[in-house]
């Protein structure tokens, strides 16, 4: 097959402009979207922005990565199962590459050379999860009622560390949405087709959610009995990917439960990842990436990254036939908003722990932090250059 016609092949296609917004989506989830809509709405016109805005409120109501989540099913629309993977693959390729690099890199240098630089991304990070879990409040939790189930959950989280705390968290927060009544924003009006292009819709919803099942309840079952690190990784990775209600930044939280708790890599390290994730383009979920690295090394990077992003994944093929079916059922729609506000409960006890308690350990750190939060309030300064600038002053700062 010829180069033109294989750049003609709609899964070609897919990759080729994904990749694209892979190398030069700065900003995080809310961007990417807003990049979204200009390639395929406004320019390519892959979509209609009553279908685009379909997809949009279907992902954001999904535990996972929001903005991969609308990519892969703009990639399933435009060309089936191939499409969907060339658009995650295309989507997710550099920012995971640069990670996991960086994730190797990390482990191999003497640690006397990133000791300045990674102090100051600490206390830029401090400023980042602050203002994040200021946004996600603002939207996920607007009144008193939901503040107080905010509020709750955080405590949770903070008094019983780990998965099982942050779960039972989220559960509670789930059942109190009751009392704390509507939102008061309705999704879109239902009605636009979700099919699923070149993909038995029925067996394929099947088949993807039975997967999912089976992930989250075979894989601790292996790493339990295998005590193997590669099992524990995935097993890890996949579930912190199946639990990420409200945005990118709380995959912070979980993946602390999963991997410090259990020895995996130190709270210095995933904070030196989560910082470097803000000044790189693509989805903040190429996270997993560096995790992964720090463990074991380029293939353990490669396979922590497909464990993290393959729920939402699957999630998205089970759903999107069903979309418009589960999205009137109020009862549905009133326990997600009440995950959602558990959510900044959770990202609140990671502001503390470990994020500050790492992050600010001298008044020069809360200096830093506080100067990276105003930037950042100003709105004239993305997080990822006002990351790399904080990793250059601590430099500077702590020799």
């Amino acid at each position: 097959m010829t180069g033109s016609a294989l750049a003609d092949r709609p899964s070609v296609q897919v990759f080729l402009v994904f990749l694209r917004l892979g190398l030069t989506s700065f900003g995080g989830p809310v961007a990417h979207l807003g990049y979204f809509h200009e390639a395929f709405v406004q320019r390519l016109r892959w979509l209609t922005a009553e279908t685009y805005g379909e997809l949009v409120a279907m992902c954001q109501c999904l535990p996972g990565p929001a903005s991969s989540q609308v990519g892969f099913a703009i990639g399933l629309q435009r060309a089936g199962l191939a499409g969907g993977c060339a658009a995650w693959l295309g989507f997710t390729l550099p920012s995971a590459a640069l990670m996991i690099g960086l994730g190797v890199g990390f482990g191999a240098v003497d640690p006397a050379l990133w000791s300045g630089p990674l102090r100051g991304v600490k206390a830029a990070v401090v400023a980042v999860v602050a203002w994040a879990l200021w946004q996600m409040a603002q939207m996920l939790a607007p009144t008193i009622r939901w503040r107080v189930i905010a509020a709750l959950a955080a405590v949770i989280a903070l008094l019983q560390p780990g998965v099982l705390g942050q779960l039972g968290a989220l559960l509670i927060a789930a059942v109190l949405a009751r009392w704390a009544g509507a939102l008061g924003t309705a999704p879109p009006p239902a009605g636009v087709n979700l099919a699923l292009a070149s993909i038995n819709t029925r067996v394929g919803a099947l088949l993807a959610g039975a997967l999912l099942i089976v992930g989250l309840a075979v894989l601790p079952l292996l790493a339990a009995y295998t005590n193997h690190v590669a099992i524990t990784l995935i097993d890890s990775m996949y579930r912190a990917g199946s639990l990420v209600f409200g945005g990118g930044h709380v995959v912070l939280p979980l993946l602390h439960a999963e991997t410090v708790t259990r020895g995996m890599v130190t709270a210095e390290t995933l904070l030196a990842g989560y910082g470097m994730a803000q000044a790189l383009p693509g989805p903040l979920f190429a996270f997993g990436g560096w995790v992964g690295a720090s463990v074991g090394g380029v293939s353990a990077g490669i396979v922590a990254t497909i464990a993290i992003f393959l729920p939402g994944l699957l999630l998205v093929v089970a759903v999107m036939p069903v979309w418009g079916h589960l999205r009137s059922r109020p009862s549905l729609r009133r326990a997600l908003a009440g995950l959602n506000a558990g959510v900044v409960g959770l990202v609140a006890a990671a502001l503390y722990d470990p994020v500050f308690i790492a992050g600010i350990t001298e008044w020069v750190d809360l200096a830093v932090a506080g100067a990276v939060l105003v930037a950042l309030a100003h709105g004239r300064w993305p997080s990822w250059l006002l990351v790399v600038l904080s990793a250059g002053l601590g430099a500077v700062l702590y020799r």
